[in-house]
């Protein structure tokens, strides 16, 4: 049985380490898909201030993830005591196309 994919948008509108155009991508093609995704502002204001809606983001089912590197993306949940599953995908949104971004988070998960 396939677990619910969970698809989680970072605006990274604090810390501005991912460029504007991509955001603005990436965002409007999860709109334009009708795509259900939960959009936060800035993950690392989230870390920062121990904000306890990080576990609930996660959810108990598969998780993808825009925002930056997938291994500060990791410690940002460690932060606040929540263990990024192992089978969480973060697309990097700094270095990866909104294209492939968007390709990686609406593609159907595997058993």
């Amino acid at each position: 049985m396939t677990r619910p994919l969970r698809v989680l948008y970072c605006h990274c509108a604090y810390a501005k380490v991912v460029p504007d155009a991509t955001k603005v991508a990436v965002l409007q093609g999860l709109s334009a898909a009708n795509v259900a995704f939960e959009a936060v502002p800035d993950l690392c204001e989230m870390s920062a201030k121990q904000d306890p809606c990080l576990q609930h983001l996660l959810g108990d089912g598969q998780v993808r993830i825009a925002a930056c590197y997938p291994r500060a993306v990791k410690w940002l949940f460690h932060a606040v005591g929540v263990t990024l599953p192992d089978s969480a995908q973060v697309c990097n949104m700094r270095t990866e196309t909104p294209e492939a971004i968007l390709t990686a988070l609406m593609t159907e998960p595997t058993v």
